[in-house]
């Protein structure tokens, strides 16, 4: 709390990832209920996808076919 009284803002309010409106303390970073969903379900629906890079894909196996034998 600051000298004036006033209370100070935990996080700045920044612009919803759905809809642009200003975010609501309780459904940050989203305005409402609503857009929160709608980002959920995206990620439940695959829509939004995390593409792994083809050198992670290398690494995994065996370490070494000498130690196998």
């Amino acid at each position: 709390m600051s000298l004036d009284g006033k209370v100070t803002p935990l996080r700045p309010k920044r612009a919803c990832p759905e809809c642009s409106r200003p975010s609501a303390r309780d459904t940050y970073p989203f305005c409402s209920t609503r857009c929160k969903n709608v980002d959920l379900n995206r990620w439940l629906t695959g829509a939004y996808v995390i593409r792994a890079s083809e050198d992670e894909d290398e690494d995994v196996g065996p370490k070494d076919e000498k130690d196998a034998g």
